[in-house]
């Protein structure tokens, strides 16, 4: 049996986790056998910066931080499901990649 291995990575959670309910909205509706959403590990991205940009003053920082969460969705192909994913509205800020498994 096939499987589409669905992953999605965003910084926004809240836009991902609409979206994995929708897939799984999808595979209820379609009664496709769902695995997941498994929770990958999240990667932070930090920049240290100094506030005083000529040197003078107090070494004072700023910190900033992005953190890129991703989730990994695997669905029994099917036809019908896939059809209906390929037509959920997906947000700027999140990325979507679908592979097909053997």
């Amino acid at each position: 049996m096939q499987k589409a291995r669905i992953k999605l990575s965003s910084n926004r959670i809240d836009q991902l986790n609409e979206i994995v309910d929708s897939i799984q909205d999808i595979a209820k509706k379609t009664k496709a056998k769902l695995h997941g959403p498994i929770n990958l590990p999240t990667k932070k991205l930090k920049i240290t910066t100094r506030k005083s940009p000529g040197g003078r003053g107090k070494a004072s920082w700023d910190r900033y931080e992005m953190r890129v969460h991703k989730k990994l969705v695997d669905l029994e192909v099917n036809e019908r499901a896939l059809r209906l994913i390929m037509r959920v509205p997906i947000p700027d800020k999140v990325n979507i990649s679908i592979e097909l498994l053997e």
